[in-house]
């Protein structure tokens, strides 16, 4: 681009070099236009025209000579400046989620090939030249392909776990099988527990008594000796471990040759309670010989199930079917006040539980007359675990639970309760649980799918004081995610759900907080090959 001005300042002539613009002339009149404006003028014109003669030969390059405004050359590049999609773009896109939304309320057609990889699935594309109808139903079959073979191995998952979860352990049942033959062999694996001198505390209302019902030493052990770590006052505490007749002699030798003094610990069978006996109950002799529970329990545990079941709604299924629901020692709290008749308030444990802080405070709580202190499990942060109302375990589609009950209820936590037995003589809470289970045996067990929590839920109703949620956390048996800072704070942690610590389907970074309270240098369980996992 060539710039010259007429000496006399008269004109000023602009030329371009390549052809495109030949001459421009601008003359300068005398009085009525400034200098300093023909100036500026020029200045303007100098840094515009480079940029008319880009835009014009793109538009040329692209074909559309015909495009001789700034307003259709603004049109032609605006988007592309701007990463805007073209009107063509935008098209393809509406005809295409148009196409897809048509295909999805589609049936996929019979016999159609799936390709099993989107490696394949592109080939295929290339090769048959799909269109963009054969391109949707192809994508749809091939996605809901996938979902049906994940979910099936979420379902297998779960069974398998179920199955883990059932089955005891190798090294726990030769736990339980040394420490009987020790019991057999050894004086001091039988001596008396408790000692004929601390026989008076096991009724003393002024000590801290805790109640566990279990067949299982290694989990005993572990719950009894958090308590006792835990404790500020050790020797205020008395354990009552109860368990049935064929684990009696292991669970005894253990605690005799393992003595947590200064606290007291008893172990009793449920054979030595005289009050035990099926005449006081016999809903339990009819749970274990009905046809329908054994089938329940026993069955086959996949028959019903298909690939549309939810991973989580079959897991809770699966769980509902564990065969100790049927365990007397699974019903034996609700037997509490007739089988300590001398005691007036005791703290229930479960053996899949850790105790991580003084449980003294638990005494001092006013009850305000109500019978059983337990955390609400119906509000929460984790909205997995804290979210339960009785809908989740009740079939509200039955008429005898849509007439008695309300789905909205907040349902509350069995594994750490402080009962008051003297106010819950006064009640019939016994009554009232024996006659939802004979009502669930009628209904051919429709009225609920969890275990011993629902009837007990129905037959405590009114009877229930809340406590504070930091003294029992819950799901670390089935909440992978659970959060490990409010683990630590919690008094009382407990493993419920399949996913039991003293399995290998326990979650690793949860099974420290059980472990760290286990003896692996003690001969028996180094003996039985119960390492600590790495």
């Amino acid at each position: 681009m060539q710039l010259r001005i007429s000496p006399s300042m008269r004109s000023i002539t602009i030329s371009s070099s390549n052809g495109f613009l030949d001459s421009m002339k601008v003359r300068v009149a005398a009085r009525l236009i400034p200098y300093r404006t023909v100036f500026h003028t020029i200045l303007a014109l100098a840094f515009l025209l480079p940029f008319v003669f880009i835009l014009t030969a793109v538009v040329t390059l692209e074909g559309v000579n015909k495009c001789s405004s700034l307003d259709c050359l603004g049109r032609r590049l605006g988007p592309r400046i701007l990463g805007k999609r073209s009107d063509d773009s935008a098209r393809l896109v509406r005809d295409l989620y148009k196409i897809l939304n048509q295909v999805n309320s589609e049936e996929i057609p019979v016999g159609l090939k799936v390709p099993e990889s989107f490696n394949e699935f592109l080939i295929e594309m290339k090769n048959n030249q799909y269109d963009a109808r054969t391109f949707a139903i192809t994508l749809k079959a091939m996605m809901e392909n996938m979902d049906r073979v994940v979910k099936r191995s979420r379902l297998a998952e779960q069974l398998n776990k179920h199955f883990a979860a059932s089955a005891i352990p190798k090294g726990i049942h030769c736990l339980s099988l040394r420490l009987t033959d020790e019991y057999s062999s050894n004086a001091h694996a039988r001596k008396q527990l408790p000692p004929p001198e601390l026989l008076p505390f096991l009724s003393d209302n002024s000590y801290r008594h805790f109640i566990l019902a279990s067949d299982n030493i290694l989990a005993v052990s572990v719950v009894v000796t958090s308590t006792v770590r835990s404790s500020l006052k050790p020797e205020e505490m008395v354990f009552h471990v109860i368990t049935d007749k064929k684990t009696y002699p292991g669970m005894h030798s253990w605690f005799a040759l393992n003595p947590l003094s200064p606290a007291i610990v008893e172990v009793k069978g449920v054979h030595q309670f005289d009050w035990l006996i099926r005449e006081n109950v016999p809903i339990l002799d009819a749970i274990e010989n009905h046809r329908g529970v054994r089938n329940h329990y026993h069955g086959d545990h996949v028959a019903g199930t298909n690939v549309t079941d939810n991973p989580r709604v079959f897991a809770s299924k699966l769980q509902a079917r564990s065969p100790k629901y049927i365990s007397l020692l699974n019903h034996l709290r609700i037997y509490l006040p007739e089988l300590f008749p001398i005691l007036n308030k005791v703290v229930f444990l479960d053996d899949d539980v850790v105790i991580q802080r003084d449980l003294s405070p638990l005494w001092e709580i006013d009850l305000v007359g109500k019978v059983n202190g337990a955390v609400e499990t119906c509000r929460g942060d984790d909205k997995w675990v804290m979210s339960k109302h009785f809908r989740t375990y009740f079939n509200f589609s039955h008429p005898l639970i849509a007439k008695n009950l309300d789905p909205d209820e907040c349902a509350w936590a069995y594994g750490m309760n402080i009962f008051d037995l003297s106010a819950w003589r006064k009640t019939n809470i016994r009554e009232t649980y024996h006659y939802w289970l004979k009502e669930n045996l009628k209904a051919n067990l429709t009225l609920w799918k969890f275990g011993t929590l629902p009837p007990a839920l129905i037959a405590f109703r009114g009877h229930v004081h809340p406590i504070d949620p930091s003294w029992h956390m819950l799901g670390l048996g089935y909440q992978e995610k659970t959060n490990l800072d409010s683990v630590k704070k919690a008094a009382v942690i407990h493993y419920n759900g399949q996913c039991k610590p003293w399995l290998e389907i326990g979650f690793k970074h949860l099974q420290p907080f059980w472990t760290k309270h286990v003896n692996y240098t003690n001969d028996f369980i180094r003996n039985c090959h119960i390492f600590e996992p790495q």
